[in-house]
């Protein structure tokens, strides 16, 4: 795990640096998850699934993609954003491409990976390898971490 980590840190340490990106620190995604952990969680999941599958892919992209995928500057469980919050999983992917291009230099691929990480919601299917693998990352991730959250009550 040691290696994924360092590879996320070599990969995106500017993206980490980014003052906005640390903002995300104060949003909550699922659960009790901040969005830039989960952005984290899934950036380390994807190079696991990369891997373990043996799925050649530029592991760069990946990481890149996977750290923006959910860079969509708001509290989306905030009152304030209430016309946002049913619509949310549908909107935020261009959203956070948008922000994404205001920060960062990215290449096709990585944008593929920000609009399409939500797909069956985009409507248009991920088309390169890399963004499939974080759609597939993020699903995960996101899964595990709402379950975490409900595990805690029980039901009797």
């Amino acid at each position: 795990m040691k290696k994924i980590e360092d590879e996320v840190k070599a990969y995106g340490s500017d993206i980490l640096l980014n003052e906005h990106h640390k903002q995300t620190r104060k949003d909550i995604q699922h659960g009790r998850m901040s969005v830039r952990s989960h952005m984290v969680s899934v950036a380390e999941c994807s190079l696991l699934i990369a891997e373990t599958l043996h799925i050649p892919c530029d592991r760069r992209v990946l990481v890149r993609g996977a750290l923006l995928h959910d860079f969509f500057l708001y509290d989306w469980h905030n009152k304030e954003h209430a016309n946002i919050f049913r619509l949310h999983g549908f909107f935020h992917p261009g959203i956070a491409l948008r922000n994404a291009e205001k920060e960062f230099p990215l290449s096709e691929k990585e944008k593929d990976i920000i609009k399409k990480h939500m797909w069956p919601l985009t409507i248009a299917p991920p088309v390169c390898r890399e963004a499939w693998i974080v759609s597939m990352a993020d699903k995960y991730c996101s899964m595990l971490e709402t379950l975490r959250r409900r595990g805690k009550s029980r039901v009797g």
